[in-house]
């Protein structure tokens, strides 16, 4: 399993566009992947779960994943994240 740690920059958190950018990215990968917010996890690849944890500016949120292609998977969040000025 891998996993790593996002603090939240963006003014809006992670609203309707970054969630779809969010979910977009996560689908391209066959691993089980999660997004952890004040102790609710979701499925990162439904974009009603992600949009359900309302997760704000400033917040610190875990992204974990699962399978055969978890590296990859992290790898491509967190690029997704940056690319957006979501987090740091």
């Amino acid at each position: 399993m891998e996993k790593r740690d996002f603090h939240i920059i963006a003014e809006t958190g992670i609203h309707a566009r970054p969630a779809t950018l969010l979910v977009q990215a996560a689908s391209k990968f066959g691993s089980d992947i999660n997004l952890e917010y004040n102790g609710k996890s979701v499925n990162l690849k439904s974009i009603m779960g992600v949009m359900s944890l309302g997760v704000g500016q400033n917040a610190d949120v875990t992204i974990t994943a699962e399978g055969d292609d978890e590296k990859d998977a992290l790898d491509a969040i967190a690029d997704t994240m940056k690319k957006e000025g979501l987090a740091e």
